[in-house]
């Protein structure tokens, strides 16, 4: 590999020079920046990022942490946030924290030693005070999927009080009079404020209790054990409001296998908007923005890592009724 020595002796300048001239910190004259570039061209020299970094310049490398790399929701995350990062120069590490909060503070401080340049952070348990303390560090910090009002950090996250509220609203206009809600983990921020907006819109009416709610932990088989224990409480249920697409993919197993037709009998819908081209009937979700609230949390954090001014407050994407059928 072409080192920068190389390139000092065939430019006739030194490696200090050459150093000023890379990181453009001093004064390099015309004639040696023409014979420095020069140069490199020639022997095709690629400056070390990693050595670059132990001399307290950046890596070029930011870094995304999700807590389930197998929720389709995150894949489509990381797509977007690895083609922002490449658009701006810059290399994208995916780290998959299996909702284990020790597993993600050793990821962090790894990081940290590596120099990486900043970092996208889903977390369903991440506390802001954790947050706070890696920006004292000039860390660049920019979440998603979660909010925090009430501090100075940037987020981005989709409408998810307003698309429950919308889930329900949609299940009622097509004539359900009984609606079950399968709810994520209620320590998840999008997980409570989707539940949070179904028992705002049902809790006055008639027919509601508690019993209707049931949890499914944002999986298949979550929602598929959720929607049997729901049906075998109230068998007149006639819609069901899943907190996630793959939560209602598995009531949609669930309900076949009990002999219930769909959307004849009960009707369902999900949220996230996730693709799901192999379950049939296809599920009608609350669709969020997915690829652009990746894109926006990476462009962000590169906006955090240059010192431009952006405001560190929570950046909400509208969400979208996407109706398909089993509405």
């Amino acid at each position: 590999m072409t080192t920068i020595k190389d390139v000092s002796k065939l430019a006739g300048v030194s490696v200090a020079t050459i150093s000023r001239l890379l990181n453009q910190s001093g004064y390099v004259s015309k004639e040696a920046e023409i014979a420095v570039m020069a140069a490199i061209k020639k022997l095709n020299y690629k400056p070390n990022n990693i050595a670059r970094s132990l001399a307290g310049k950046k890596t070029a490398a930011v870094a995304l942490m999700v807590p389930d790399i197998l929720n389709p929701f995150f894949p489509e995350i990381a797509r977007a946030a690895e083609d922002a990062a490449a658009a701006h120069g810059f290399t994208l590490v995916l780290c998959n924290t299996d909702n284990n909060p020790d597993k993600e503070k050793k990821y962090i401080e790894t990081l940290i030693n590596k120099q990486i340049d900043g970092i996208i952070i889903s977390s369903y348990t991440v506390l802001p005070e954790q947050i706070i303390a890696l920006q004292d560090r000039d860390i660049p910090i920019v979440a998603i999927d979660k909010s925090f009002s009430d501090y100075p950090i940037l987020s981005v996250t989709a409408a998810n009080r307003k698309g429950g509220e919308m889930a329900v609203d949609h299940l009622l206009s097509v004539g359900c009079r009984k609606i079950a809600h399968i709810s994520g983990p209620t320590h998840v921020h999008p997980s409570r404020e989707r539940t949070l907006a179904y028992e705002e819109v049902c809790r006055d009416l008639p027919w509601f209790m508690p019993s209707l709610i049931g949890y499914g932990n944002f999986s298949v088989a979550g929602g598929y054990q959720a929607m049997k224990d729901i049906y075998k409480l109230h068998p007149d249920v006639d819609g069901v409001f899943a907190g996630n697409d793959l939560m209602a993919s598995g009531a949609l197993k669930a309900l076949i296998e009990l002999g219930i037709r769909v959307p004849e009998q009960v009707k369902l819908i999900g949220f996230d908007g996730i693709r799901m081209d192999m379950v049939y009937p296809e599920i009608t979700t609350i669709s969020q923005q997915i690829y652009s609230i990746g894109k926006t949390a990476m462009d962000y954090l590169i906006r955090l890592i240059n010192n431009e001014p952006i405001e560190r407050k929570n950046y909400e994407f509208d969400v979208e009724l996407l109706r398909k059928a089993t509405t």
